[in-house]
């Protein structure tokens, strides 16, 4: 059986399908799985079971009611039998619609809205977890499986990037410190205060990871006059970053994709959570949920996936947690 798998963004969300994908993937040697994502997010799929292809779309395929068609028109000359919609969006819904016209077998995510609805109204834990929620759609297809995924790197740790140090007896450090929204990511002065602690440890070496641009600008003057302090942003491509995250000690993040990354390498987590809580149902793949760290505000969660907006215009979720807190975590918790 040929089963077509639609995950066609975002970054965090694809890394997500991820252990998903590959324990079904080899649970069941005997079909053929074809991934479709976007061709960014397609390169996160290294080393994937022998029976799974990933297909990069252009951006030409993926915007707008023409790239739908032309997605449509790319993917309806594969062999397929059965289609796992992991996103349930209007692309990926009309998708779908034309192989169920064909009559092939269609599973969608099922995105809870009821639950999501009560996660916000009265604080409650998500019924099921996103990850999970990815093996129910292969399920529905016939295709139990249980998690079998540890790492993207499950055979050895990889090289390490050109131009980086070699690792010694240092404690490795990520810190990434962005979030596509305002109310999910940390106040920055207070996580320049906790990169200056950490930095100050004996035998630590810090990493600071984001986006090319002001983000890497204001991360160089984070890291200035720190010799044990690297700024990653601008300088890695994706597979590098990985490849580094598999060397870290610990992340510390914001509910993010660099949380969902480095939970694809089997790195610990230490992550930052605002104005969404893990109750959403967004903590890494196999982190700790004693690794989240959140203010306990009674208006938290105000929001499932983020927003730039505070509905009671303070952002206190974002900035109660002190930088002192945060690397107590850090020290007391080291595995």
């Amino acid at each position: 059986m040929n089963i077509l798998v639609l995950r066609l963004s975002a970054l965090g969300d694809v890394a997500m399908t991820i252990p998903a994908v590959y324990s079904v993937a080899r649970a069941y040697p005997q079909h053929r799985f074809v991934v479709a994502t976007s061709a960014f997010t397609a390169r996160l799929f290294i080393n994937p079971p022998l029976n799974v292809e990933v297909i990069g779309l252009s951006k030409e395929e993926s915007r707008g009611a023409m790239g739908t068609i032309r997605m449509i028109g790319r993917l309806r000359k594969l062999s397929v039998d059965a289609v796992a919609d992991l996103h349930n969006v209007m692309r990926s819904w009309l998708v779908s619609t034309y192989f169920r016209l064909q009559g092939k077998t269609v599973a969608m995510l099922d995105k809870q809205r009821t639950e999501r609805r009560a996660i916000l109204r009265n604080h409650a834990e998500a019924a099921v977890p996103f990850v999970q929620r990815y093996f129910d759609v292969f399920a529905r297809l016939g295709l139990k499986a249980t998690p079998q995924f540890t790492s993207l790197f499950p055979a050895s740790l990889p090289p390490l990037p050109d131009n980086l140090p070699a690792k010694a007896t240092e404690e490795w450090i990520g810190i990434a410190p962005f979030a596509r929204y305002r109310s999910k990511t940390y106040d920055q002065e207070q996580m320049q205060k906790v990169v200056t602690m950490l930095a100050a440890m004996p035998r630590g070496r810090i990493f600071l990871f984001g986006a090319r641009g002001a983000e890497e600008k204001l991360l160089q003057e984070w890291a200035e006059k720190r010799p044990n302090v690297f700024v990653v942003a601008g300088r890695l491509q994706l597979e590098e970053e990985l490849a580094l995250m598999a060397h870290l000690d610990v992340m510390i993040s914001m509910d993010s994709a660099n949380m969902h990354l480095a939970s694809l390498v089997g790195t610990r987590v230490i992550s930052i959570w605002g104005g969404t809580t893990p109750s959403c149902g967004f903590l890494g793949y196999a982190q700790r949920r004693e690794d989240a760290l959140m203010a306990g505000l009674p208006c938290q969660p105000c929001s499932i996936a983020g927003s730039d907006r505070c509905p009671l215009g303070h952002f206190r979720c974002t900035q109660s947690i002190t930088p002192e807190a945060i690397v107590s975590h850090f020290k007391d918790t080291a595995i």
